[in-house]
């Protein structure tokens, strides 16, 4: 979220039931226009947004392997490609989709085969594509 709005947004959606922390990395500014490795840290930030995090857990490998998750297996975030997204709408339907098969369907080796909806109490079992479909065509 631009602009520092994800203050508001992360307690307003987790009504304070959530610790958040924040890290942000500075690099090093780096001369020329083509570089194939990334730029040196030269400064790490850690703040506490909400609740009281564990500091010592806060990182961004987690954000990181959602973000290569997310290319890896939704080709409508790569340019160039027959999947590539030509309308917000039909991305924001697709994002939704990934999510809830990401969450209730797809089982996490780290959560020993569970979805993360049953690790978190949200499921009782790993869903179906077609039990979800059906909940949201009978809403």
């Amino acid at each position: 979220m631009a602009g520092g709005a994800y203050k508001n947004a992360v307690p307003f959606q987790f009504r304070g039931r959530v610790d958040f922390g924040r890290l942000i990395k500075h690099f090093q500014n780096v001369k020329g226009d083509i570089r194939y490795s990334p730029a040196n840290i030269i400064s790490v930030e850690k703040t506490v947004e909400v609740g009281s995090p564990d500091e010592s857990r806060i990182c961004t490998s987690h954000i990181e392997r959602l973000n290569l998750t997310l290319r890896m297996q939704m080709r409508r975030f790569t340019r160039l490609t027959n999947g590539f997204s030509k309308s917000l709408e039909h991305h924001t339907a697709m994002q939704n989709l990934f999510f809830t098969w990401y969450n209730f369907v797809r089982p996490h080796i780290t959560l020993e085969g569970d979805t993360p909806a049953m690790a978190s109490g949200l499921a009782p079992r790993r869903m179906k594509l077609r039990e979800i479909f059906e909940v949201v065509a009978a809403a």
